[in-house]
């Protein structure tokens, strides 16, 4: 795929390039109102480009330049959402067989198209099963084999599993995961969620305002962010500002020590991150080896898994940057410490667990 697209919304601009080989699942990431819905609408053929040239496998779906667009029932594109959206009135054999007959597939080939998808997303026994009759991660399961049974060159992935539990979204993942590495098409994944894009991904690209901010490998993106939000979803404290001799320079002056993760010169706009693990929490700032202190006030303890991650604000206007880094911590540190919202802490980060990276220009 290779997207070029310059699509209006309102008042909303969606300025992107994208492209994905065969076989690639492209992650997309962004905070509300990024334009993640616009771009999945221009791809599916909901919305056409002002500018732009849409290209899959050797299908021009849109250029604008020879007033060609493909409308969405001739696309090849599937589509998965958060919502199976299955016709209640069919079985899930009948939802499946649905696409097919409607390219002009005879009954009994779609049928039986239908029978080796929902065999292959496992979910064979539920064919003859009507929507109503279906949990959550099986109406999904019939939803995604909808969505394959046409054989589509981009398959579009909106979010498919934010509304299964916390049972049914691992095995819907995993089968997911399967299903697409067996075939070469092109896969674009809308997700808020960093597992999606770590378990299913190849590469990510991250929206804000219409425009790319961050793209490339899924592991390189999420484990050496460029932004706050990038940062954030990764799970990874952030501080941003200007490299120099000893780290970061923040805008107000504040040294943040740390080595650096690729070549920059002192300077260049800059980002130091550090994992929240390597956070530590003192009630007095802490003496010993070079490490970096910020006083800050707890404004949530969070349960995350095995450790309780600590989310706090600035103690002063003038570090407001430290708003929003996290400390985890074990329970019977939060114990120790007695900890609650609102108290004042300090943060500690020795230098050695902070890398500083360039900002990505895009």
């Amino acid at each position: 795929m290779r997207a070029r697209i310059d699509a209006r919304r309102g008042g909303f601009r969606l300025d992107v390039d994208i492209e994905a080989e065969a076989g690639e699942v492209l992650a997309v990431l962004g905070p509300n109102g990024a334009g993640k819905s616009t771009l999945l609408d221009v791809l599916a053929g909901l919305l056409r480009p002002d500018t732009g040239r849409l290209v899959v496998g050797d299908r021009t779906l849109d250029d604008t330049g020879r007033r060609t667009h493909v409308p969405p029932a001739r696309r090849r594109v599937g589509l998965l959402s958060q919502d199976p959206l299955l016709f209640p009135h069919l079985t899930a054999l009948g939802n499946v067989a649905f696409g097919p007959r409607a390219l002009g597939t005879p009954r009994r080939r779609a049928e039986e198209l239908a029978r080796t998808w929902l065999s292959e997303v496992d979910a064979a026994e539920l064919a003859d099963r009507r929507p109503r009759q279906l949990s959550g991660g099986q109406a999904q399961r019939v939803a995604l084999a909808r969505a394959l049974a046409t054989d589509p060159a981009l398959l579009l992935l909106d979010e498919p599993f934010a509304a299964l539990d916390v049972d049914a979204a691992p095995a819907l993942r995993g089968l997911v995961r399967r299903v697409l590495r067996a075939g070469e098409r092109q896969v674009v994944l809308v997700t808020h969620d960093p597992l999606d894009a770590l378990v299913l991904a190849d590469r990510v690209l991250v929206l804000d305002a219409g425009r790319i901010i961050e793209q490339g490998p899924t592991r390189t993106v999420l484990s050496t962010p460029r932004t706050a939000f990038t940062a954030r979803i990764a799970g990874l404290g952030l501080v941003a500002g200007h490299a120099c001799r000893n780290g970061l320079r923040t805008a107000d002056g504040t040294v943040v020590m740390g080595t650096r993760g690729e070549p920059v010169e002192d300077g260049e706009p800059a980002v130091a991150v550090f994992r929240p693990a390597a956070v530590a929490v003192h009630l007095a700032p802490p003496e010993g080896s070079p490490r970096n202190v910020f006083a800050a006030r707890v404004a949530a303890l969070e349960p995350h898994g095995d450790v309780v991650r600590v989310r706090v604000l600035a103690a002063h206007a003038e570090r407001e940057w430290v708003t929003g880094l996290t400390a985890d911590l074990t329970m019977a540190a939060v114990a120790d410490l007695a900890l609650a919202p609102g108290d004042e802490i300090q943060l500690a980060v020795k230098a050695t667990e902070v890398a500083v990276y360039p900002v990505v220009r895009t």
